[in-house]
C-alpha cells in the first residue's frame, strides 16, 4: 500500500473510535466519575489505578508516569506500532475505508513509498492460518486429533469455541496456503508460522493438533502445537511459536480472551499448566481460567492479570495456582511464592488431592468436581510452607529446627515486611515453636543473607524497646520515628471519598436523605473522616441550610489546620459531573462509597474464617459464614443502587 494515509481519513478514525473500547482490551477500566473511567496503568507497574480515560474526550492520561494522548498514540505506545500501522489497525476494526494520496518532496517530485508495516501483516497471517487449521481439522488425516479431543471429554463445539485445529502432515499445506494469499517468504518465517531448512521451506508445526493463542482483542498470534502421532520426528509433546514480533511467550496467556471479561467480573484468575486444563476450566464453569505458553508464570504474566483484575488497594483480587502435587508442582509453587508480592490481593493454590489436573479431573468426576477444585483454596503462602515443613520429622528436635531454619529463609526473603510478622507467626504454629523463636530465626536468616533488618521491634533490648528505666544513664536511646507523612489528598485511592464530600459540602440538597447510612468508617483518609465528623456534628446534609451558610457552619466545627484547608478545597473544587449534579449522580458515589466499605468487612472477615478451624470452633465458624452471607448480600444490594441510582 503506498503513499500517506489522507487527514480526513485519520480524523474520521479518531472519531470512531472509541478509545475506552480499545483501552479495555488491555485494561480493565471502572466508572471514576464525571465521565471518566480508571484503572491500572499499562505503562508502568502500580498498586493503585492513576490510568484515567476519558471517552467523551478520545484521550487518555496516567497520573503517575504521565502517559498520555489520544486512541492512535495508545495503541502505537502499547503495540509498538507505527502511527501508520495504528491508523489502519483502528480502520479496520471500527470500519472506515482508509484512501492514500502521494506524498511530494520539498523539490516537488513523489517522497517514498512507504513500506507496508510488519505487524499487520503478521496478524493477518495467522488470522488465515487459524481459518486453515480449523478446516484441516475436519479431513481424514485428523481423525487421531478428534479422537483424542474425544478421549478429553471435548466434543465439536468446544472445539469450534477454542479454535482448535489441525496442521496437515503434508509439511508445505499451510505454506502454499498463505503464499497464495500473497504472502512473502520473509514474513512466514519470521511470524513463525514456516521453518527454512536446507531443503526449503516447511511448515512449523506439521501433523499436530493445534490451539491458536490469541491477545486480549482477539488476535490470534501464535500457537501451541500437540503431538499427536508415534511418528512425530520431533520428540517434544507441546511445541510453541517461537519469540517472534508479535508474539512474547513471558507476556502472553492462553485463553485470556475468552476470560477476560470473566475475570474483570469475579476479580479473580485461576492459572492452570495447559490448554485443555483451560479448555476444563471454562466447560466446567471457571471461566476465569488462563495457562502460560511454554514457560513459568512470572512478573509480566502476573501485570497482565493485574489490569485485568484492577488489583489494588480497594480491589484486591484473587490469584489461584492450580499446581500438580509432585515435585514439579511444588517447585512451581515456590516461583510463584516469590513473585506473590506483585499482587495486592490473595493467592492461593488448588491442589486436587489424587494429583488430577482439570482436564482429568473432569474427565473422571465430572464438571463440579473442577468448580470444587478451585473453591477448596488455600493460601500460597501456608501451601509452601506447609510444604516445607512436611519434609521434616517435627517429633525430634533436630528436625524442628531444621524445619523453622529453612522455611524462614522464605519468610525473610518476603519484600513486603508487612506480611512477615504474620507468616512468622502461622509458620510457628506449623513447627510447633514459640513465636518468638520463629520471629528471632527470620531475623537471623534475613541478616545471613545480608538483608536490612527492617522490623527490630520484637527484639528485647532493640532500637524499638526499652533500653533501661527513664533516667538511666548511659548512651541514648534513639528517637522513636515520626510518624509517616498522610496520604495525597488528590491520591487516586481516595477519589471517591473526595467527590462524595463534595457533593455532601456543594449540593446538600441534592445528597438529602442519601447518605443517611454514611458514617465515618466509609472515609479511609484522616482528613476525610475528619471532614465528615463535621458534617454529622451539624446535623448532616438533611439538615444543611444554604449552601454558603452551610460551609460556614461546617468551618466553624473544624479547627485551623489540614482539615480546615481540606474543607476550603472541597468547596470550590468542581464536581466531576459534567452536568448539575442529580440525585443518579449522587447515589452512584453514595452507594458506591458504602460498597468499598462492605468489601473491606468482607475481606476481614474472609481472613477471620481462614484463620478459623470450622471443625474445633464450628460455632464461630458458622456464625462468621452467616455474616459473610448478609454482607454479600448488602454490597450486592449497595452495587445495583449504585449502578441504577435508587434512593
Amino acid at each position: 500500500m503506498a503513499g500517506l494515509i489522507r487527514d480526513e481519513d485519520i480524523a474520521l478514525v479518531r472519531e470512531r473510535a472509541r478509545i475506552d473500547e480499545v483501552v479495555s482490551d488491555y485494561v480493565t477500566l471502572k466508572n471514576a466519575g464525571g465521565g471518566s473511567m480508571k484503572g491500572l496503568c499499562p505503562f508502568h507497574d502500580e498498586k493503585s489505578p492513576s490510568f484515567h480515560v476519558t471517552p467523551s474526550r478520545g484521550f487518555y492520561h496516567c497520573f503517575g508516569c504521565q502517559a498520555g494522548g489520544d486512541v492512535i498514540k495508545f495503541l502505537q505506545e502499547v503495540d509498538g506500532l507505527g502511527f501508520a500501522e495504528a491508523v489502519e489497525r483502528l480502520a479496520d476494526r471500527f470500519g472506515v475505508q482508509l484512501r492514500y494520496q502521494e506524498s511530494t518532496t520539498g523539490s516537488g517530485s513523489p517522497a517514498p513509498r512507504r513500506d507496508t508495516h510488519l505487524r499487520p501483516r503478521l496478524i493477518e497471517a495467522h488470522k488465515l492460518a487459524a481459518a486453515f487449521y480449523v478446516d484441516a481439522l475436519s479431513s481424514t488425516d485428523a481423525a487421531a486429533g478428534r479422537q483424542f479431543l474425544s478421549e478429553r471429554g471435548f466434543d465439536k463445539d468446544a472445539a469450534d469455541t477454542f479454535g482448535i485445529g489441525f496442521a496437515p502432515r503434508d509439511g508445505e499445506a499451510l505454506y502454499r496456503h498463505l503464499r497464495q494469499k500473497g504472502f512473502t517468504d520473509t514474513e512466514l518465517v519470521t511470524g513463525g508460522l514456516v521453518g527454512q531448512g536446507q531443503r526449503g521451506h516447511y511448515d512449523r508445526f506439521r501433523g499436530r493438533l493445534l490451539w491458536p493463542i490469541r491477545e486480549t482483542n482477539g488476535d490470534v498470534i501464535g500457537f501451541g502445537a500437540r503431538r499427536i502421532f508415534d511418528d512425530d520426528r520431533i520428540e517434544a509433546k507441546y511445541l510453541n511459536t517461537s519469540e517472534t514480533p508479535i508474539y512474547k511467550k513471558s507476556q502472553v496467556l492462553y485463553g485470556i480472551d475468552l476470560a477476560r471479561r470473566d475475570i474483570a467480573r469475579a476479580s479473580q484468575a485461576v492459572v492452570v499448566e495447559g490448554y485443555t486444563d483451560v479448555m476444563a476450566c471454562h466447560l466446567s464453569g471457571v471461566p476465569t481460567a488462563v495457562a502460560t505458553c511454554g514457560t513459568a508464570f512470572g512478573d509480566d504474566h502476573g501485570r497482565v492479570l493485574r489490569r485485568l483484575l484492577q488489583d489494588h488497594d480497594e480491589f484486591r483480587g484473587e490469584v489461584i495456582f492450580t499446581f500438580d502435587g509432585d515435585a514439579a508442582g511444588q517447585k512451581a509453587a515456590l516461583r510463584a511464592f516469590e513473585g506473590d508480592q506483585n499482587f495486592a490481593g490473595q493467592t492461593y493454590v488448588a491442589v486436587e488431592p489424587d494429583g488430577l489436573d482439570p482436564c482429568d479431573l473432569r474427565l473422571q468426576k465430572g464438571d463440579a468436581s473442577v468448580r470444587e477444585l478451585v473453591a477448596r483454596r488455600v493460601p500460597l503462602y501456608r501451601f509452601v510452607l506447609g510444604n516445607v515443613v512436611s519434609r521434616y520429622d517435627l517429633d525430634r528436635a533436630d528436625g524442628r529446627v531444621d524445619a523453622l531454619r529453612e522455611a524462614s529463609r522464605l519468610v525473610s526473603a518476603i519484600r513486603d515486611r508487612s506480611k512477615v510478622e504474620a507468616f512468622a507467626r502461622e509458620l510457628a504454629g506449623m513447627v510447633g515453636v514459640d513465636v518468638e523463636e520463629a520471629r528471632a530465626e527470620v531475623r537471623r536468616a534475613a541478616a545471613r543473607g545480608n538483608r536490612p533488618q527492617q522490623d527490630q521491634r520484637a527484639r528485647p533490648g532493640g532500637p524499638a524497646g526499652p533500653s533501661g528505666p527513664p533516667g538511666a544513664t548511659g548512651p541514648a536511646a534513639p528517637e522513636r520515628p515520626s510518624a509517616p507523612p498522610l496520604p495525597d489528598l488528590k491520591d487516586p485511592r481516595f477519589s471517591l471519598e473526595r467527590e462524595t464530600l463534595k457533593l455532601v459540602v456543594q449540593h446538600p440538597g441534592v445528597v438529602g436523605h442519601a447518605a443517611r447510612d454514611v458514617d465515618a468508617d466509609d472515609f479511609t483518609h484522616p482528613t476525610y473522616r475528619a471532614v465528615w465528623d463535621a458534617v454529622t456534628a451539624c446535623g448532616g446534609p438533611t439538615s444543611a441550610p444554604a449552601t454558603e451558610v452551610w460551609v460556614s457552619k461546617l468551618r466553624d466545627n473544624v479547627e485551623d489546620g489540614p482539615v480546615a484547608h481540606a474543607l476550603g478545597a472541597l468547596a470550590v473544587e468542581p464536581v466531576l459531573s459534567a452536568k448539575e449534579p442529580d440525585r443518579g449522580y449522587v447515589n452512584a458515589h453514595v452507594y458506591r462509597l458504602q460498597e468499598l466499605t462492605t468489601m473491606r468487612r468482607i475481606a476481614d472477615l474472609k481472613s477471620r474464617l481462614q484463620r478459623t478451624n470450622p471443625v474445633e470452633h464450628a460455632t464461630d465458624y458458622n456464625r462468621m459464614f452467616g455474616e459473610l452471607v448478609a454482607l454479600e448480600q448488602h454490597r450486592r444490594t449497595l452495587r445495583e443502587k449504585a449502578i441504577g441510582g435508587e434512593g
